[in-house]
């Protein structure tokens, strides 16, 4: 039996296995279909402390893994399939094989929500971006034009902070008005270098050929009119999918399926503990999913110690 299976391997899944290894505990943990998460979609990661020249983000997560291998934790590439957290230990069934837990730390992660188009996969890390934060300051969207798509709160916080690099930055919005809150609307379209395209969707991203991004094509949802819009890059903020499902039912969610933290990091169900982006829907930061991964491994450590006294 297992003294604490990980599920994920980002940020907070990685931090978690060094903290819980580093006091003894050898920690089992499982990559998942992602294995190093979402960081390892993103090509420079320049604001991560410690790299003052930046690291690329695959980079970062293989130097995490064995920092966490180095003190005992186990890395195995599985999938968890099911769980059973109603009695304890705890069973997990991993690429349908079981596992037993005393304790569990959720490190799952979320999602990106894409747009489904062909042309987005194909293009990925070639222009298509979902992190203005992560990427925004790369060389090839320096003094180019870019468009963001979405209208909530985050397409808007991608967008001001492309103002900064970006020569103009298109706003695409399937609707005439955002849906984000009034400040942070009004914030985003005082800015001189935002330009809103309003009632508008992208039906395909350009160019496939040249293997970088040149354009996106867009239509517009009332008149159904066809037009081209050049760009350099195209972030995609459109919202994030939780990988949660899993725990539907026992794990305490909101709305939209995160998982709500009752103290510190423990859950509802006593012995398991939640970190990294699958409980935060604000930050969502590499760092901010590091701490929060250090946090319940001390909660789990602790909870191990109680149980043992």
């Amino acid at each position: 039996m297992e003294k604490v299976v990980i599920i994920g391997t980002g940020c907070a899944g990685l931090t978690a296995a060094v903290y819980t290894a580093r006091a003894n505990l050898s920690p089992l943990v499982l990559t998942g279909s992602m294995p190093g998460g979402l960081l390892t979609t993103t090509s420079i990661v320049e604001n991560f402390p410690g790299f003052p020249e930046g690291v690329d983000g695959y980079e970062l997560m293989t130097r995490m893994q064995q920092q966490a291998e180095k003190f005992g934790a186990r890395v195995k590439f599985g999938t968890v399939e099911a769980v059973k957290l109603s009695s304890s230990p705890f069973e997990l069934t991993v690429d349908g094989e079981a596992v037993q837990a005393q304790t569990i730390i959720i490190a799952s992660g979320a999602s990106h929500r894409h747009l489904g188009l062909e042309s987005e996969r194909q293009l990925e890390k070639k222009g298509v971006t979902y992190c203005a934060t992560c990427d925004g300051a790369l060389p090839m969207f320096r003094n180019q034009p870019v468009v963001v798509v979405g209208g909530g709160d985050s397409a808007c916080e991608e967008a001001l902070y492309l103002t900064r690099f970006a020569s103009v930055v298109y706003l695409v919005h399937r609707r005439d008005q955002l849906r984000a809150s009034k400040i942070m609307a009004e914030r985003t379209l005082a800015s001189p270098k935002i330009k809103p395209v309003w009632d508008s969707v992208v039906t395909d991203i350009l160019d496939v050929r040249q293997d970088k991004v040149t354009a996106v094509k867009l239509k517009n949802v009332k008149s159904n009119a066809e037009s081209e819009l050049a760009c350099a890059g195209v972030f995609i903020a459109i919202g994030h999918v939780p990988n949660t499902q899993l725990f539907q039912g026992v794990i305490t969610m909101d709305e939209n399926g995160y998982i709500i933290p009752q103290r510190g990091s423990a859950t509802n169900v006593p012995g398991v503990f939640v970190a990294g982006d699958c409980a935060d829907h604000v930050y969502r930061q590499a760092i901010t999913a590091a701490g929060m991964g250090c946090m319940a491994a001390i909660d789990a450590e602790r909870y191990l110690a109680a149980l043992n006294q």
